[in-house]
């Protein structure tokens, strides 16, 4: 914990009067970010760092291999579902961005089992992308890993669209949505483009 005391007291010293303004603009009028992006939890992977966002830019949710399940307005607790909701309908964002990664060990566990300490949840979570680990392990073994992280971007791209509000708002023309995979050791994104496949960002 002093760590984070730490960084928050550099916060208060370095970025707050720098970035003061904008806070107290944000408190007042609200948030209204243009750009939902659906990352993975990893710490190495930051949205805000990565895309240089000030505060108030982004709309961001974190989980396990940046999934999105399928539309399913149950009992059950969603999360994700709900928090793409929020962006959609209430904030009404113009695009939705998912982030793959480099070295995921969400997309590690799909194709090579979830840990033990790991099965009350992450092995149910891990199983949204089950239709790709099949097809994935047909690769050449040092090839799975960032096959499985981009078709975990593309399976997420499909079930989004399973949500009638989504395929309503991209059928009209108010939300678009992309697919990018960013490298941890090289720093460099690529982007998934109409031809279904990942492109440099220029």
């Amino acid at each position: 914990m002093d760590r984070l005391i730490d960084g928050y007291r550099r916060f208060r010293v370095e970025t707050w009067p720098r970035e003061r303004a904008r806070f107290e603009e944000l408190a007042e009028r609200g948030q209204s970010p243009k750009t939902m992006v659906i990352a993975c939890s990893d710490s190495r992977v930051d949205p805000q760092m990565i895309f240089s966002a000030a505060p108030g830019e982004l709309f961001v949710v974190r989980n396990v291999a940046n999934l999105i399940p399928p539309y399913m307005p149950d009992a059950a607790f969603h999360g994700t579902s709900a928090a793409l909701e929020f962006a959609v309908r209430v904030l009404k964002v113009e695009r939705v961005l998912v982030l793959g990664h480099a070295l995921c060990g969400g997309v590690a566990a799909l194709l090579n089992g979830a840990p033990p300490e790991a099965q009350d949840f992450v092995a149910g979570w891990i199983s949204i992308a089950k239709e790709a680990r099949e097809r994935v392990l047909r690769c050449e073994p040092a090839e799975r890993q960032e096959v499985g992280e981009h078709e975990a971007v593309r399976i997420s791209l499909r079930n989004i669209m399973t949500f009638p509000w989504v395929a309503e708002a991209v059928a009209e023309g108010r939300l678009i949505l992309h697919g990018a995979h960013f490298g941890v050791a090289t720093g460099k994104l690529v982007l998934l483009g109409e031809d279904g496949e990942f492109h440099p960002a220029s």
